[in-house]
This record gives structure tokens, C-alpha cells and sequence, in this order.
């Protein structure tokens, strides 16, 4: 396979990064002589964005590592909108409150994977209500809308998905690729942006930018996106009994973020860390050749890697000294996840099956039951086997905690307060 010029294209490719791009040459020339300006955009539809959203910002800090400048660019006009791109029906509108409390929330995150400043190569970040939300209509209608095929939008899968399935699309969705691909042509005139990157369902989204871009005069535009994420079942990645795989930590703890990848299936250890650590090709090479028990060593590796860039070495490596203790030595190590329940329900004895979905171990009754017909729940490390079993005050522990473990990996302690 011969080489690529840059040293960013040479590492996605190598990592497993690139499903389809614009013009490789052309991205190519651009980012070996590091004037490859990209963004991502993420809009702020929760207080923090999650696991597939990660898999974005390592492409924009590879972009960074090779000497190319990234943008994050905050979706806060777009958010408005509504990207209708895999959804069965129209997104719930958010008020300008809320979309603000996301953007807040979600702006940290940034920071512990890429570098801001004033540099060359330095990281900036802008959001797009700065100009959505001053258009004029008719002028936007004149100046951008015309540029539009209304055929062409009609084959978008976005669009296209939700037309054969006979699922309404509002006008404002249909809208929401004309914002996306006028946010591309407004960071080239602003920021002198050349390249869009995203998973590979806003294919269709970032091409039309890089084709508004040539109807508008501006230099040459690329899209490049990466695959969307499956395991190796065929499963769609970063979902777990307690819902979405989020970045920030009181949503998601590092030790549950620790916890998400040292359960990786075995076939795909050598994919995640090639795209979701920083660790050199060549070790990732010797983790690769281990074989049987081996792997699990291979997966912690990559749970402490993972949950280091973004957390923080102290808080993978408190994470890694938990699940050691906590499934070598039994213990009940202070730093597992905790969940806190009124002294009264204890006290008046509660359900086993609904501690264990307050804890988030399973998402519902019936889930619990199904796990103690296999034997999945255990309190305290004794194996329930009576679904209407009442837990009390006398089965706290000598630390003031019940302890309770899906398997042998997940454990949730419940406080009484």
C-alpha cells in the first residue's frame, strides 16, 4: 500500500480511521504541508456528548499531532434545527435555555483531548449560532438556497430513509443540511477551514458543503468521515444498561468508563485501541499477538489507556486499583460507583429487583429476573435467587454499604442517606 505524503492521512489510515473522503490527493498535499484546517461539528443535544463523539475528536487530535489546526464547532444554531440523520421521527425542540446549559456543559471535554490556544497548529473553537441565528431569511433563501437541488436533497439518506418508511419530515429537518453546508463555507471564509470531518452518516451532509463551497468561490473543500461504530456481534457501540456511553464524569463515571472497555469483546481489542488510545502501532502490535487469558490483559491496557486521555492518568489508574481489588481481593473498594436510596426504603425493606435497576445494573424487573434465572446477581457476593427478596439495614456491610454486582465485572454499592 504505498504512503501517504502526510503524516495525518498515514495515521488514520493506519489506525483504521478513513471510510470515505473527498479527494485523497488533494487532503493529502494539504495536510503534508500543514495547512489542513478541519472541524467537526457537535451539537448540544445533551449535557454531554458520548461515546461515538469520541471517536471524532481522535481524529481531530491525530489532525493536531501531524501539525494541522483543528475546530470544534459548537452546534449551537444547528441544535436549533434538528438533524433528522438516523432518526425515525422529528427531534424534540429544545428551548435556547437549554441548548445554552448543553453547550456549557459540554465545552470541558474538549479540552483533555486537544490543545487550544493562539498557535499555529492550536486548537480553536466556534459556534454556529453566531451566524445561523443572523441570516435573513430572504437573503439566505437568495445568496444560499439556490444553490440547492431539492432533487438531489431528496436522495440524501436522511431524507430519503424517512420518505420510503412514510415517517413525516418537518420543514425546518429538511433544512437542517443547508445550515451544516453553509457552517462549512462561512469557518473556510472565517477560519480558512478546508476540511470537514464526521462519522459516515453525515456523508451526504459534509459533501453538500464542499459542493456549496465551489458555488461560493471558496477554495477547494474535502470531507473525509470515519466508519460508524459496531462491535464485533454487530452490535451498535457505546450502549450499556445504564443507557448512553457519555463523555463527561458526572454522567458517567471513570470507573464505569474503565469498566465499558475492559468488557470489550475479544475481536475488537486491537480495533479500540487503535482509535480510541494513543499508544504506538508497535504496541498495540505486541497486545495483538496475545492470545486466550491473555487478551484480558490487552483490554485492561486499553480501559486504562481510554479512560487516561480522557480522564486522566490518576483517575485510570484509581479506576484500574478498583476493579483489582474489587475482583482479585473481594473487596469493596470506596471508589466503585454509589448510589444513594432514603433510609426509609430501607428501613421498610426494598426490592431487590428495583435496587438493582435504580443502581443501573439492568434496565428493567424483567431484566433482573432473566439475570437471577442465570445466576447474574449477586448482593454482597452471595447469588440472589429470590426475585421478591426485601434488602434491609441488616445487610449493609461493615462500611454502611450494600454491594451489588451484575456478573463479575459490574458492582454498584447503594448507600443508605
Amino acid at each position: 500500500m504505498t504512503a501517504f505524503k502526510s503524516d495525518f492521512l498515514n495515521i488514520l489510515r493506519e489506525r483504521g480511521f478513513i471510510h470515505q473522503c473527498s479527494d485523497v490527493e488533494g487532503l493529502d498535499a494539504l495536510a503534508a504541508k500543514g495547512e489542513a484546517t478541519a472541524y467537526v461539528g457537535y451539537d448540544c443535544t445533551a449535557p454531554s456528548l458520548h461515546i461515538g463523539n469520541y471517536l471524532t475528536m481522535m481524529m481531530l487530535y491525530w489532525l493536531q499531532q501531524s501539525g494541522n489546526k483543528p475546530i470544534t464547532l459548537m452546534g449551537g444554531g444547528t441544535t436549533m434545527v434538528g438533524d433528522p440523520s438516523g432518526k425515525d421521527e422529528t427531534r424534540a425542540m429544545r428551548s435556547v435555555a437549554e441548548i445554552e446549559a448543553n453547550k456549557a456543559s459540554i465545552r470541558g471535554v474538549f479540552s483533555k483531548v486537544l490543545r487550544y490556544g493562539d498557535g499555529k497548529s492550536d486548537a480553536i473553537m466556534l459556534d454556529n449560532a453566531e451566524w445561523l441565528t443572523k441570516l435573513n431569511w430572504i437573503e439566505m433563501l437568495r445568496d444560499i438556497g439556490r444553490h440547492f437541488s431539492v432533487n438531489r436533497m431528496l436522495t440524501m439518506d436522511s431524507v430519503r430513509l424517512r420518505l420510503e418508511r412514510e415517517q413525516e419530515m418537518s420543514f425546518i429537518e429538511f433544512n437542517y443540511m443547508v445550515c451544516q453546508a453553509y457552517d462549512f463555507v462561512e469557518l473556510s471564509r472565517r477560519a480558512g477551514c478546508r476540511l470537514q470531518m464526521g462519522g459516515s452518516d453525515q456523508w451526504g451532509n459534509i459533501v453538500n458543503g464542499v459542493d456549496l463551497g465551489r458555488r461560493m468561490g471558496t477554495p477547494q473543500l474535502f470531507a473525509l468521515t470515519t466508519p460508524l461504530l459496531t462491535t464485533a456481534s454487530g452490535d451498535k457501540m457505546g450502549k450499556t444498561a445504564k443507557g448512553a456511553v457519555w463523555l463527561n464524569a458526572d454522567q458517567f463515571s471513570p470507573y464505569d468508563f474503565w469498566q465499558y472497555w475492559r468488557n470489550t469483546e475479544d475481536a475488537d481489542v486491537v480495533k479500540f485501541l487503535k482509535l480510541f488510545t494513543i499508544l504506538p502501532m508497535s504496541e498495540i502490535a505486541k497486545l495483538a499477538a496475545l492470545k486466550g487469558g491473555e487478551i484480558n490483559e490487552a483490554k485492561k491496557v486499553l480501559a486504562t489507556e481510554a479512560t487516561a486521555l480522557l480522564h486522566g492518568r490518576d483517575a485510570a489508574n484509581t479506576a484500574a486499583e478498583t476493579a483489582r481489588q474489587t475482583f482479585e481481593e473481594g473487596a469493596i473498594a470506596e471508589s466503585l460507583p454509589t448510589v444513594e436510596i432514603p433510609r426509609g426504603e430501607l428501613d421498610a425493606g426494598a426490592g431487590v429487583l428495583t435496587l438493582f435497576v435504580k443502581a443501573g445494573l439492568v434496565a428493567s424487573n424483567g431484566e433482573a429476573r432473566r439475570q437471577i434465572k442465570g445466576g447474574g446477581l449477586r448482593v454482597n457476593d452471595v447469588a440472589v435467587t429470590d426475585e421478591k427478596m426485601a434488602l434491609n439495614a441488616s445487610d449493609l456491610t461493615g462500611e454502611g454499604v450494600i454491594k451489588l454486582s451484575l456478573g463479575k465485572k459490574r458492582h454498584v454499592l447503594v448507600r443508605p442517606a
